[in-house]
């Protein structure tokens, strides 16, 4: 059995106006006509669906109990026209993020606070870094990754942001804005595993200065990690925001300050590729905002040198994590 929403609809405005006299007025069509799409209408569902007395209409307790589930067909019927058009038009309404977890809490999070109501509506999706990418393939809209995005695919270098020691505050290292690689690989510290970017990062800068670590203890969350250097039980090198009260210092290595890169990737056939890459400019220029970062370059998958549109706007200063300022050095 097949029910068209035109009919629907006539069932519903002959319920709120109380005849079918005045629904014929409100739908512009005649009242006969009105009454047969009724009557065919209830011969399909089997039901009497008003209780028609001097040539009235009310409805029955049947067409009372069906009411709200045409209400609610109804205005599923128009979301989904109205998202229908938003398609058309290449408007988003909702966006789904993908990112590694450190990612979406510091980086992705924060930007989202910003976003205004004609914004689409957010949500995001926690993967491990070397997956991002592929949660594109089963319903993101745009992932964040640590390396450049996969051939064939629309993408947007974002920025490299500092990997930090973090130190407590009775450190004797805590006044300093900085710790050379060569003494931080002589202390105790507490590292994520080798899963991590920070980590990977980090363990590249000490094999090109060929240093080896001292001693390591590892951890899956870098929260953790922070959490055990401020009781004092060694040094936290991740790249999340600060926590705990602890002090960041830049790490210095052979090719200066150890950073991590960020990138994005979009399906170049995505009906909304447009607003996802204007709003992943704004995210690039939130990262220069926010945290001073520097843009990532892209070399390693296309075999070019490319950066987001970010690119120059960091100006002369970094900040550290939480927007507290810390000269160039």
């Amino acid at each position: 059995m097949i029910v068209e929403l035109r009919t629907l609809r006539y069932f519903a405005a002959i319920a709120h106006a109380g005849s079918v006299t005045a629904a014929a007025t409100v739908l512009h069509v005649t009242q006969p006509s009105l009454s047969r799409q009724m009557r065919l209408l209830e011969r399909h569902l089997g039901m009497d669906l008003f209780v028609r007395d001097g040539g009235g209409f009310r409805l029955s307790a049947a067409g009372a109990a069906f009411l709200p589930a045409v209400e609610r067909l109804l205005a599923q019927a128009e979301r989904t026209r109205t998202e229908a058009a938003a398609i058309a038009a290449g408007r988003l309404e909702h966006l789904t993020i993908a990112a590694p977890g450190t990612t979406l809490t510091d980086v992705v999070a924060p930007f989202l606070a910003t976003l205004s109501a004609g914004d689409p509506m957010p949500a995001v999706r926690a993967t491990l870094p070397a997956s991002a990418y592929s949660a594109l393939d089963s319903g993101a809209d745009l992932a964040i990754g640590t390396t450049p995005w996969p051939a064939g695919y629309a993408g947007m270098a974002l920025a490299d942001l500092p990997v930090w020691a973090y130190v407590p505050q009775d450190h004797p290292w805590a006044n300093g804005t900085s710790v050379s690689l060569a003494e931080l690989a002589a202390a105790t510290l507490l590292l994520q595993t080798a899963d991590y970017h920070p980590r990977r990062a980090l363990d590249h800068a000490v094999d090109e200065a060929r240093l080896v670590y001292a001693t390591v203890h590892e951890f899956t969350s870098a929260e953790v990690a922070q959490a055990v250097a401020a009781s004092g039980r060694g040094i936290a090198v991740v790249s999340d925001d600060t926590r705990f009260g602890l002090r960041p210092l830049n790490v210095l290595g052979p090719n200066g300050t150890v950073r991590i890169s960020l990138y994005a990737a979009w399906s170049r056939n995505h009906y909304g590729a447009d607003a996802i890459a204007a709003l992943t400019r704004r995210l690039a220029a939130f990262c220069v905002s926010r945290y001073g970062a520097q843009v990532a370059p892209v070399l390693s998958a296309h075999g070019r040198g490319e950066a987001s549109d970010a690119e120059g706007r960091g100006g002369g200063e970094r900040r550290l994590p939480g927007d507290r300022q810390l000269r160039a050095q």
